[in-house]
């Protein structure tokens, strides 16, 4: 999967999921964004926003987080103020994991899962992680800047087989 839009200011992530079934402990899936300096696009992250958090800054922010996906629609949003980074940032990743209980939950295991991801009211993408049915966490996005400074959306799905801790430091190697 491959897309690109360019020139892009402000993105919304939003993510929705039925909730277990009664007797089920709850899925609770998790919006995750890792930001990259210039200097190292590809290295460590030099910050992580994930739930019940947000970047240093405030370009970054969790606006909803759901623990059970209860609710009607898309239950969490992470926003990104891209045109706001500063230039210092070439390489934002997006992606999802599922927080692990005692057993291991993946994708094909939580009901009507979908992502979408937009600016303004445009579309970018929007899926439903069924390529992904066997991972625990996945990677959905890459916003990287180009030689001019703008912001160019590129849409990627590939899947993990890790806890959120673990997937947020492996997520820049997506291709």
């Amino acid at each position: 999967m491959s897309s690109f839009k360019k020139g892009l200011k402000k993105v919304e992530v939003a993510l929705k999921w039925d909730p277990s079934p009664i007797g089920q402990p709850p899925h609770d899936l998790d919006i995750i964004a890792a930001t990259y300096t210039s200097d190292d696009p590809g290295g460590a992250p030099a910050y992580v926003v994930h739930f019940d958090s947000r970047s240093p800054d405030g370009t970054i922010t969790l606006n909803r987080d759901s623990t059970t996906g209860q609710g009607f629609g898309f239950d969490e949003v992470m926003t990104l103020e891209l045109e706001r980074l500063s230039p210092s940032y070439a390489r934002v990743v997006v992606g999802i994991a599922i927080q692990q209980g005692e057993r291991a939950t993946v994708f094909g295991a939580v009901a009507n899962t979908a992502v979408r991801i937009r600016e303004g009211y445009t579309g970018l993408a929007q899926n439903d992680f069924s390529e992904v049915a066997d991972s625990t966490a996945a990677v959905i996005a890459e916003f990287a800047r180009d030689g001019s400074g703008e912001w160019a959306f590129r849409e990627v799905l590939q899947g993990y087989d890790s806890d959120p801790t673990s997937f947020a430091a492996a997520m820049g190697g997506a291709h």
